[in-house]
C-alpha cells in the first residue's frame, strides 16, 4: 500500500515542479502532499547549496513560528558540532532518511536541536532526509511529531521519494533566475561569534531591508550557517550562495577576522556570483555532466568547435555530442540560445 502511495506522490511532486514554482511555493506544496501519507505536527524543509550544503532557503510548514534564536543555535549543532544524524551525514549514507530515534541512545540524549530546540516546543520525535540525485543534495528537510514516533513503513515511504524531491529542488533552482544588477556600494556586515549583525556599510543596510520584506529571515539563516561553517573550518573561510530579493544569485563569503580585540569576530561578503559560477549552479540544476558544463563554459568565453576540441582535448565530434546533450537538457536549439537562456 505504502508504495503506491509513494508513486502518486513522486508523481504529485513531479506535476508541481513542472508549474516552475519557486523553492518556498514547492516545499510547501510538496509538505502538504508529503502529509498525506505520513503525518506530522511541523516540519522544515530547505534549499541547500550543492557546493557546500549551506541552506540557501527555509519553509516550514504553515509558516511555523520558530524563534529567531533558535537559527544559530541549530546551524551551530547541524554545521560544526556532532549531532546525531546530521545532513551531511545522510547525504552519504545508500538511504539519506533516519529517525532521530535510531541513533545511539548517548547521542539522542546530548542532542542540541532535540533538547534545545524541539522540547520546548513540545516535540519529541523527528524524521529527516536529504534530497539527493546523481550523488548531489539539492535539498534537506525534517518532520516533526510531539508523541509518536515515525515507523519502519513511513521512513521507507519517505526514502522513497527523496530523489523526486531532489529533482524537484532542482528544477526551482533553475525557476526565475535573473542577470546580476549592481549595488550602490560593497555589501560587507561585520558579525559577532554567535552571528549577530554588529555594523555594516550603507549598501549592506540597504540591500538587507530590501530582502527582508521579501523573504524575512532567509539572510539571518544563510549567515548563521556561513558563519558556523566559518568557525568550524581549519581555513577560517566558508561560503555559500542564495538569492536576493530581486532573484539574483549572490554569494555570501564569511572570513574570520584576526584581531586581538575579539576573536571571535567575522566579515561577510555578499557579491554577485561569478558567470561561471552561476552558470555552473545552473547547468547543474539541468542535469549537465561535469564535462558538459566544461563545453558549455567554453560556448560562453566564444571559443569555436575546433578550439574547444583543443582545450578540452577531446575531438570536435564528441564536442558536437556533448552540445546536442546540453541542447536537450536545457531546452535550446543553438549556442545563442543556450547563452541567452544561462545568461538571461
Amino acid at each position: 500500500m505504502w508504495e503506491e502511495r509513494a508513486e502518486r506522490v513522486r508523481r504529485e511532486i513531479a506535476a508541481l515542479a513542472a508549474t516552475g514554482l519557486g523553492m518556498a511555493e514547492l516545499h510547501a506544496s510538496a509538505q502538504a502532499a508529503v502529509r498525506q501519507a505520513v503525518p506530522f505536527e511541523q516540519a522544515c524543509w530547505a534549499g541547500v547549496d550543492p557546493g557546500t550544503l549551506a541552506m540557501t532557503s527555509v519553509t516550514n510548514w504553515h509558516e511555523w513560528p520558530v524563534p529567531e534564536e533558535f537559527g544559530l543555535r541549530f546551524a551551530e549543532s547541524e554545521y560544526a558540532g556532532s549531532e546525531p544524524n546530521t545532513f551531511t551525514q545522510l547525504v552519504l549514507r545508500p538511504r539519506p532518511v533516519a529517525r532521530i530515534s535510531d541513533a545511539p541512545h548517548r547521542d539522542v540524549v546530548r542532542s542540541v536541536r532535540l533538547n534545545d530546540l524541539l522540547h520546548p516546543q513540545g516535540l519529541e520525535h523527528e524524521l529527516r532526509a536529504a534530497f539527493r540525485l546523481e550523488d548531489v543534495c539539492w535539498g534537506v528537510g525534517s518532520l516533526f511529531r510531539e508523541s509518536q514516533d515515525f515507523t519502519d513503513r513511513e521512513v521507507e515511504f519517505l526514502g522513497a521519494i527523496t530523489a523526486t524531491l531532489a529533482a524537484a529542488t532542482r528544477v526551482a533552482v533553475r525557476a526565475g533566475h535573473r542577470a546580476q544588477r549592481s549595488t550602490d556600494g560593497p555589501v560587507i556586515v561585520l558579525v559577532g561569534p554567535h552571528g549577530e549583525l554588529r555594523a555594516g556599510t550603507a549598501a549592506a543596510a540597504s540591500w538587507l531591508a530590501e530582502l527582508e520584506d521579501v523573504a524575512p529571515g532567509r539572510f539571518n539563516m544563510v549567515l548563521y550557517g556561513v558563519v558556523a561553517g566559518a568557525r568550524a573550518a581549519m581555513s577560517g573561510t566558508a561560503r555559500a550562495r542564495m538569492r536576493d530579493a530581486g532573484g539574483n544569485w549572490v554569494v555570501l563569503q564569511g572570513s574570520r577576522l584576526i584581531t586581538g580585540d575579539d576573536p571571535g569576530q567575522m566579515v561577510v561578503t555578499v557579491e554577485p556570483v561569478t558567470t561561471r559560477d552561476l552558470v555552473s549552479l545552473l547547468l547543474a540544476a539541468y542535469g549537465a555532466t561535469s564535462r558538459e558544463r566544461e563545453v558549455c563554459l567554453e560556448v560562453i568565453s566564444g571559443s569555436t568547435t575546433a578550439e574547444m576540441a583543443n582545450h578540452l582535448f577531446i575531438s570536435p565530434y564528441t564536442v558536437h555530442d556533448h552540445l546536442k546533450a546540453l541542447f536537450e537538457k536545457v531546452g535550446v536549439g543553438s549556442r545563442g540560445e543556450l547563452v541567452a537562456k544561462l545568461l538571461a
